[in-house]
């Protein structure tokens, strides 16, 4: 703080510093903190010269991909850091020893969560799409067949106004999404054992089993991240809970869902379904998932805007301005973030 304005380290690689690091959210780093860019490739710094001597004086590091682990070690040596923080951990951190952060009070904080506005905003299209059986009409349309058919389940199921809607996780995207959701009405029911109890009253839903979202909803949205409790979490017997006319997107993880029992389910006829990923991935051109006409697909676009990137970044210096002026920060890497992820018992 040699102007009386605390220090941040950025550690990324370069291509990360170009597309992340834009000029308005520097503007805004640059009016409350002195910062630096090192450049790292690998977890090395891509000059010669040692880590600690570079960031000894910082009261913040950030980390991207390309830079180094932040160990319990390296921690003791920097004697003023009070924050690190991670742009794109996905919040399992691989990047900070999260346990000796927190035995020193450090805070630890990561926005990959600047990726889940696309993606809670696919969320809604897909669910829209899904209940008009879109994908079906979009089929016909391009094959020639351009008039509309009789037995349509978009015509039955179509609107969104008033729906019950089921979420298999309700971490950032959820939450985004019940936030989208309320002009229409819905009733919001939420499958997510990490949940504190409180959020239900505080955002507006009803918390509930897994089988009571999957058997009681128009739409199920799997939102669940992949971890060794949720791999293959969705398998037949779950599936076969979807009630006829309903809808299933899966806007998380592919693995979540159990691929050859999905194919079955649809192969019924009676529920339509709208998939941004999928297991294996990309998805094998004999797949038959991709000419199933009650699908509609994408390839995992989800979360991958230009816009996703830099916001990343502007979540960052939003969190270390909050830091530096004593509030408390939004994006904590906790003990409960970190069981969720590791699919570790709460």
């Amino acid at each position: 703080m040699s102007d009386g304005r605390p220090e941040v380290v950025v550690l990324c690689q370069r291509n990360i510093r170009e597309q992340y690091m834009q000029d308005e959210a520097l503007s805004c780093l640059e009016s409350f903190a002195q910062w630096r860019w090192i450049d790292c490739q690998d977890g090395h710094l891509t000059e010669d010269g040692d880590l600690i001597a570079q960031i000894k004086s910082a009261n913040a590091v950030v980390l991207a991909p390309g830079a180094p682990q932040i160990s319990g070690d390296i921690m003791d040596r920097v004697s003023g850091l009070g924050f690190i923080g991670d742009m794109e951990g996905d919040r399992f951190a691989q990047r900070i020893d999260l346990d000796a952060a927190w035995e020193r009070g450090i805070r630890t904080i990561d926005t990959t969560n600047g990726s889940s506005y696309p993606v809670s905003e696919w969320a809604l299209a897909l669910i829209i799409i899904s209940l008009r059986n879109a994908g079906a009409h979009f089929r016909n349309m391009i094959a020639g067949r351009t008039r509309k058919t009789g037995d349509d389940p978009g015509y039955k199921h179509g609107d969104l106004y008033g729906k019950r809607i089921g979420l298999i996780g309700c971490g950032h995207i959820g939450r985004r999404l019940i936030k989208f959701l309320e002009p229409f009405r819905c009733e919001i029911f939420v499958y997510d054992p990490y949940l504190p109890r409180e959020m239900a009253d505080a955002v507006g839903f009803t918390q509930t089993s897994l089988k009571n979202v999957m058997s009681g909803t128009d739409a199920i949205v799997c939102l669940a991240p992949i971890t060794r409790r949720t791999r293959g979490m969705i398998g037949k017997e779950e599936l076969d809970w979807i009630p006829e006319g309903a809808i299933f997107v899966n806007v998380s993880r592919g693995a979540v869902v159990d691929s050859v029992a999905l194919i079955a389910r649809l192969e019924r006829g009676d529920i339509v379904a709208g998939l941004d990923v999928f297991d294996p991935e990309p998805v094998p051109e004999d797949s038959e998932i991709l000419n199933m006409p009650n699908v509609f697909l994408s390839p995992h676009i989800a979360g991958v805007t230009e816009a996703s990137y830099p916001r990343m970044f502007t979540l960052m210096v939003d969190e270390l301005q909050r830091h530096f002026s004593g509030h408390e920060t939004l994006f904590d890497l906790t003990p409960g973030s970190s069981a969720n992820r590791r699919g570790l018992d709460t």
